[in-house]
Formats: structure tokens, sequence, C-alpha cells
């Protein structure tokens, strides 16, 4: 297994201009402290040496995953487990992996093509839960990666195909939001954050289906100022569903209790959605991933759903563009660098990660390790 982030690549100069930026963040302000380390990471290389140990993982990752591969072209048999490992094949740094030059990221791709419906959706109807919406969603994330021209067609079937799930009953508490495609009753953050990231990924950007997104995110945000749901608390997280459902149960006020995996995924979308920086919901999401940021755990979960949150954690830090987050007791993270030398240390020998608590199905090595590698992609910094 893979110890920790071996630093001496590092130069002397760069590891003391790093260092004194840290100590100096206590005495900065937090914009002068962002500023200061912006600066510095770009202007001295200050990642060389990680970047080198997070490709290398990278493709110790990749290369145990392609032994995962059916002879169907399907990983697990599952289009959704093909499309997110695909995904992280196409999404490499270097672009090692282009369609072109590999015929096993031609052969998953043409069986997701396979499973294609007429509505557009991309799922094996055969297969239970059916889950539509996770299913084209990882599989047009994955057709998009491609850039290749001969997929339009199915790429925006895909699109509608997500944008008619979308609930348009604006009496509803889930109107805005998209649910499974399968289960009727149920509409979820995790589903509308797949299938936003999925949709803005891919090229579509629809205002209008945005803002209906919009209002379907502030309904699951513990934001008394803009959620009028009775249930809404005030620490500016984000809960699974606007009933009020929270996977972390209710705190001792009998509220429902905002976890991190969602918190990511609401500021995800907010961003996507085009809400400015500046809007105070998404000010509320960050100053609650500031007050409770971590790499150890999904906070509020434990170690569930930890490898789905780090690879949302990914993207949103990313999206959100600050290398930086002070957490409430003013300590500074650099966050890429924290992310990736906790994910490094638990690549096992062999390759692929997993995780030993199972719910959600990540105690499968290809899920967890499709969601490792493609939270190092979306965090790495060239």
């Amino acid at each position: 297994m893979i110890t920790g982030i071996n630093r001496t690549r590092t130069s002397g100069i760069v590891a003391l201009v790093f260092l004194t930026i840290v100590l100096n963040q206590f005495a900065l302000s937090y914009g002068e402290a962002q500023s200061l380390s912006n600066q510095t990471q770009s202007n001295t290389g200050a990642y060389e040496g990680l970047n080198h140990d997070v490709l290398e993982a990278i493709d110790r990752g990749l290369e145990w995953l392609k032994t995962q591969q059916g002879d169907d072209g399907l990983f697990m048999r599952h289009p959704g487990m093909t499309g997110l490992a695909i995904t992280a094949f196409l999404r490499h740094p270097e672009n090692r992996y282009a369609e072109a030059n590999h015929p096993f990221v031609q052969k998953a791709l043409g069986a997701l093509l396979a499973l294609q419906q007429p509505n557009g959706s991309i799922y094996n109807i055969d297969q239970q839960p059916a889950l539509p919406n996770y299913n084209t969603s990882v599989s047009l994330m994955a057709l998009s990666s491609t850039d290749n021209p001969e997929y339009k067609l199915a790429i925006a079937k895909a699109q509608n195909f997500i944008k008619r799930l979308q609930v348009q009953d604006s009496e509803s508490v889930y109107f805005g939001g998209i649910g499974y495609g399968s289960r009727e009753t149920v509409h979820d953050l995790s589903n509308l954050n797949y299938a936003v990231q999925a949709l803005k990924e891919s090229g579509s950007d629809d205002q209008e289906v945005w803002d209906n997104a919009v209002k379907f995110l502030q309904r699951c945000q513990n934001n008394s100022e803009t959620n009028t749901e009775s249930w809404a608390g005030n620490d500016g997280g984000f809960i699974y569903a606007p009933d009020g459902e929270s996977k972390a149960g209710r705190d001792e006020s009998g509220k429902p209790r905002s976890y991190a995996s969602m918190t990511y995924a609401g500021l995800l979308s907010f961003i996507y959605a085009n809400v400015d920086k500046d809007d105070s919901r998404v000010k509320a999401a960050v100053d609650w991933i500031k007050q409770h940021f971590t790499v150890e755990e999904n906070y509020g979960m434990g170690q569930e759903g930890l490898y789905y949150n780090y690879h949302t954690m990914a993207k949103a830090l990313s999206a959100y563009g600050e290398p930086v987050v002070v957490d409430g007791k003013g300590m500074s993270h650099d966050w890429y660098r924290e992310l990736s030398e906790k994910l490094l240390s638990e690549q096992k020998p062999e390759g692929f990660w997993l995780n030993e608590t199972s719910r959600w199905m990540e105690s499968y090595p290809v899920l967890a390790t499709s969601y490792a590698i493609l939270a190092l992609e979306a965090a790495y910094r060239p």
C-alpha cells in the first residue's frame, strides 16, 4: 500500500516558501492568504512532486481497472459502473486513454450505446434496480468525454431524456428536481446532482432547467433565509431531499442534519447552474464546508459514502476555484494536497481502492476505484 507522498522531489526552496505561506496564513486575512497561496502555487511549481505521485496512482488504478472489463465491454455487467470507469480513463490528465487509441474504450462505449432506448435513456431495462437517471447520466459523461462527433445524436437524445425527468409541478416540494426515473415518488439531491453534472459537462446549458433546479436545491439546504420549508435550519449545509429527509438523521433539536457529500453536491450543482459565487446560498454552503472540512470521513456519515464524497468534493471545490479551505478552527487546508495524500495512502498494492463500509456499493472495488481516480483527476493541478 502506498503510505504517503514522497516530498523529496520538491526543492528546498519551494518547501520553505510553502511552509512560510502556511504559517503566515494565521496572521493574514482569509482573502490575503488565498491570494498569496494562488500566486505561490502557480509561480513555484509547488505541486510538481505531488502531481508525479498522483499521476502514478491514477495510472496504477487504471491498469487495475482495465482488468475488470467483461467480454461484453461492460464493467460488472452494469452501464453505470461502466460509465464511471470509462469516464475515468477518458479524463486522464495527460489524455493517455483517448478513445481512438484504445479498443477496450471503444468496446465499452459501444456497449453503452447498444443499451440506449428509443426515449434516449441508457440503461439495462432488465436489470434491477433500473436507475435510468443515474445510468444515463454517467453514460452521458463518458460519451461526452470522448469529443467524438459521431456521438452527437446519442448525446442529444440522452440530454433530452434527462431534462424530461425534471419535475414541472410548481406546487410540488420536488419542483425542479430529478429522481431515479423509475421511482416516481423519489426526487433527491444525489439524482439531481448527477443529472446536472451530465448536462453541464456534455454541453447543455439550458437556463430554464438551471433555474428550476436551483429552486429544488434551495429547498434541500439548511438555510432558513432562502428555504421556506418548516424543517430548514441555518447551518448552510445540505440534506438528501426537500421533504426533510437526511441520510445523516436528525440533530438534537430534531432538525435534519447536514452532511458533507450532499453539501458538496449542492455547491457543485449551484455553480453548474450558473449561480454566482457571491450568492448568499453559495456562501452559506461554503461556510458549512469550511466549518466541517475533513478528508478523513464523509462528515455526518462517517465512512458511509466516503468515495462518492471524495469525488463530489474534488469537483465542487475545483469548480469553486479556491485552493485553500480555512476551517472552523482557523486552520488552513490545501485541499488538493490533503485529498490526494489521503487517497494515495488508501490505494491497495494491486492499484485499486475500496471502502470497507459497504453502504451504497462502495465495497465494490470497481466503483470505489472509479470514484477515487475521478476525484484525483478533477482535483489535479498541472
